[in-house]
């Protein structure tokens, strides 16, 4: 204990009079110390001012602020037009005319009067508001049900009359003995009955215009959705499970009392659900569902089946899908559906028939790993970018066709498919102009570390550049898409607001300062970012951060990025901006710090992205061993005096370097880590290592505890016991091991009121001093 506190009060002199006062308390404040970045910004509905959520004061929350042509900055916006600033207004082409929801109610504004009007409030919530065709024709959602709303006449109307549950038919009364007799002598008692059922014909006779009742049994209703023209509305059904979910322990409460919430399932096989795609015609007043059996491949089985004998010959069927909502042309008469198959390894687009329920056949993408990449969610939940161009017909989407994500058109009358990107880059985002003739792309075309800014006219497929600067834009068009409100960040500068004109090679204009006297004091490294080849031939990107050569000590830190699919050796300000900063000063100190976009990382296309296919800690752990052959070879550091650190995902591979490769890594410090994948969520797990149950073999390679035997050098384990992302049980279970099987050289520090990502300041010092301490104590020669 004593030489522990000499080592830590060693370290912090050590720090301050090497590294220009850089201090572990003080970086670890985080945006406190670095300035409060502005975020969401957006343009005023005339396009005169932009607004942007900042705490340039470090107040306990964010404020909303304003600037404007001419200002000299962004001045404090009140409550009152922050609220409307943030609404998500629906506007028919230009109008003068928007709508929009406010606490459950619509309303209508016009920005030439800037008169508000509210059209529609009850005491349920309405949502999802939804433009028609027609102008002044609004869908929009209450209590499960579509309502239409015109403006002209001031009406609104119920579309469809959706309930849960099942009809409850009346039972007919039998006749008793007494009623059978009233009836046999009391002429009184015949002629009521007559008339009784005379009156009920008659009302029968006439037909309601308000929709039937329609039970949807004990399923959950999803994805309501009328179409622009108001013939038809689309739903989904998802079988209503009961979840079996995780629960924490909440130790420090307000009340003194542990509470036990719930979490998150488990990954498994059982959380697969059978689904319905359903329409509703107003016309017909019927419902009909839509049978996608003959979607091609439907029944094909995944190659991993074939490395276990029960999986081999099952039999076919088919695949568990969901159906998405549909995108419509602008008058409703094409419907495209996004089809998913729950294995998350099939990705289908038809074009829907809504009078019949038949489809014809789109696109069919497949993936033996999983569907995934930037403008297609890795989700099986979720849809990925797809809409109609001006002319009504086409469409466009975006593939990983090549390997890499890049957009698509399809022309539904003359099935006409044209790639309108290309090459060994992505295509991060697409926002098609107004006239839905020009798109805007944000690429890594110059870099897979940097974030540009292009315009492409579909009729030409030429990219011109907007924003290309070395660093990262993150663009707003103005209402009249004159002008753009970017959000940009280097390497060694925080992010911060700025506009510019939408022109070829715009020059930006700040307009939001948000960094400190203290953090600008100090002058922050650019990490170089550098490729190296990883044993199997793969270029492999990393930032490194290279000391001094009179003060370089030959001992290095490795750094492992969390999220799996993430980036973070790129050219723009990390989200992991404590870890930069930690970097910065262990690099005063005389480290070289590696951080590696290690394979399963993001930016790098499809191959990279599924390198990790069943087996992490395969060549997402190896690409770090690779990383420290090039910090040997290239850089001089001592092969003995390596250490590993990393959260989330990064403590995981933290976990698997000193459990898997024993004697590679001298020390390793595992945050928040998963420890058994089985025990991790759904989504994520189930693409990567796809179900327990039915590659279980993917799980045990895949997973650190059952290579806790293995453990060599000096390991720190960090966590958070109310972490509802990976729970500290997981951490909980691996201590177990170590202990039965007689571990002794590890710890486990545990932080009582800290989730997966921490909040307060003292466990950001508290945690990163113990990190410190270990790689102090271990890598330098005492």
């Amino acid at each position: 204990m004593t030489k522990n506190i000499f080592i830590l009060a060693f370290l912090f002199l050590s720090i301050s009079g090497k590294s220009q006062n850089l201090k572990l308390e003080e970086i670890m404040k985080g945006e406190s110390f670095i300035g409060n970045q502005p975020t969401n910004g957006r343009w005023s509905l005339d396009g005169k001012k932009v607004y942007f959520e900042w705490n340039p004061k470090d107040e306990l929350g964010t404020n909303t602020y304003s600037w404007q042509k001419g200002a000299t900055a962004p001045v404090l916006v009140d409550p009152t037009e922050t609220v409307f600033s943030k609404l998500d207004f629906k506007r028919k082409d230009n109008s003068d005319i928007v709508y929009y929801l406010n606490k459950g109610s619509l309303y209508s504004y016009s920005i030439s009067s800037k008169v508000i009007k509210k059209i529609y409030q009850q005491t349920t919530h309405v949502s999802n508001l939804e433009l028609g065709h027609e102008a002044g024709i609004l869908f929009f959602q209450q209590n499960n049900n579509i309502f239409k709303y015109n403006s002209k006449e001031g009406t609104v109307l119920q579309i469809t009359n959706f309930s849960k549950g099942v009809k409850k038919e009346k039972t007919p009364e039998k006749d008793t003995f007494l009623k059978t007799q009233q009836k046999e002598l009391f002429q009184f008692i015949k002629d009521k009955e007559a008339r009784k059922q005379w009156n009920l014909a008659k009302s029968k006779a006439v037909k309601s215009d308000f929709a039937k009742e329609y039970f949807y049994g004990k399923d959950n209703l999803v994805a309501l959705k009328a179409n622009p023209n108001g013939k038809f509305a689309t739903f989904g059904l998802i079988e209503d499970k009961e979840d079996k979910k995780e629960k924490m322990e909440v130790f420090i409460t307000d009340d003194g009392y542990n509470q036990t919430p719930d979490t998150k399932e488990k990954v498994s096989t059982a959380n697969l659900v059978k689904t319905k795609f359903g329409i509703y015609s107003v016309a017909k007043d019927s419902v009909y569902y839509v049978n996608f059996s003959t979607l091609s491949h439907i029944q094909d089985t995944p190659k991993y089946y074939e490395s276990y004998d029960n999986l081999k010959n099952k039999p076919k069927e088919d695949k568990l899908i969901v159906a998405q909502s549909p995108v419509y042309n602008e008058d409703g008469s094409l419907a495209i559906v996004e089809i998913r198959s729950q294995d998350n390894k099939d990705r289908w687009l038809v074009n829907l028939n809504l009078d019949n329920g038949a489809f014809e056949e789109i696109e069919h993408q497949h993936d033996e790993a999983w569907i995934g990449g930037p403008g297609i969610p890795s989700y099986s939940f979720s849809s990925g970018n797809l809409d109609f161009l001006a002319d009504n017909e086409t469409i466009y989407f975006q593939s990983e066709a090549t390997g890499y994500s890049h957009l698509y058109t399809y022309n539904i009358k003359t099935k006409k498919k044209t790639q309108l990107t290309t090459g060994n880059w992505e295509v991060r985002d697409a926002v098609l102009s107004k006239d839905k003739k020009v798109f805007y792309l944000t690429t890594n075309t110059t870099h897979p570390g940097n974030r540009s800014f292009y315009k492409l006219a579909v009729a030409d497929g030429i990219l011109q550049p907007i924003l290309t600067k070395d660093g990262a834009h993150e663009v707003v068009l103005s209402p009249d898409e004159k002008s753009l409100l970017v959000r940009y960040s280097y390497k060694n500068i925080p992010w911060d607001f700025y506009v510019a004109d939408n022109k070829k090679n715009a020059v930006l204009q700040q307009i939001s300062s948000s960094t400190t006297e203290a953090f600008k004091a100090y002058k922050w490294r650019e990490p170089e970012v550098i490729t190296f080849k990883a044993q199997d031939g793969t270029p492999v990107n990393a930032r490194v951060y290279t000391p001094k050569a009179e003060i370089a000590n030959k001992a290095a830190v490795i750094f492992v990025h969390g999220a799996g699919y993430l980036q973070n050796a790129h050219n723009y300000w990390s989200n992991y901006y404590r870890e930069y900063m930690f970097h910065n000063l262990l690099t005063d100190l005389g480290y070289t710090v590696l951080d590696i976009d290690y394979r399963g990382s993001d930016g790098y296309g499809r191959d990279f992205r599924t390198g990790i296919y069943r087996f992490m800690g395969g060549k997402d752990l190896s690409d770090h061993l690779d990383g420290k052959k090039v910090l040997v070879e290239k850089y001089g550091i001592d092969a003995n005096r390596v250490g590993i650190y990393g959260g989330s995902y990064g403590g995981f591979i933290t976990l698997m370097g000193m459990l898997t490769t024993p004697g590679e890594f001298t020390s390793g410090a595992a945050l928040r880590s998963v420890t058994d994948w089985a025990h991790y969520n759904h989504g994520y797990t189930g693409n990567i290592l796809n179900f327990p149950e039915t590659d279980p073999e993917a799980y045990k390679k895949s997973s650190p505890i059952y290579f806790a035997d293995n453990l060599k050098g000096n390991l720190v384990m960090l966590h958070g016991m109310v972490d509802d992302n990976v729970e500290y049980k997981d951490i909980v279970r691996l201590s177990q091991r170590f202990i039965e099987l007689q571990k002794k050289n590890w710890s486990l520090a545990s932080f009582p009121v800290e989730s997966h990502g921490f909040k307060e300041t003292y466990s950001w010092i508290d945690e990163y001093g113990r990190i410190l301490n270990l790689f102090n104590s271990t890598l330098l020669k005492q």
